[in-house]
């Protein structure tokens, strides 16, 4: 982890390469107009998780909030909704 420019006053997590490659297949690049600690959180969240089943699930619910839009982290988030 290391901090960059976006503003984040914690560690910036990197993106781990299946969770790159699941975003390219779905086409799901909606993930780099969210704000740097939403994109931080998902990957913090979705490395800690102890079993690759979780980790999987994990997965599968932001890649599903990113498609859906208006939803972080199962929490209403209107920014990202669509029209």
């Amino acid at each position: 982890m290391s901090a960059d420019a976006s503003g984040l006053r914690r560690p910036r997590h990197p993106i781990p390469d299946f969770v790159e490659n699941a975003l390219n297949e779905r086409g799901l690049m909606a993930y780099r107009a969210r704000p740097a600690y939403q994109q931080n959180d998902y990957i913090g969240w979705i490395d800690k998780a102890k079993r690759q089943e979780t980790r999987e699930k994990r997965l599968r619910q932001m890649l599903d909030e990113l498609e859906s839009g208006g939803v972080y982290m199962n929490m209403k988030h209107p920014a990202s909704e669509k029209t």
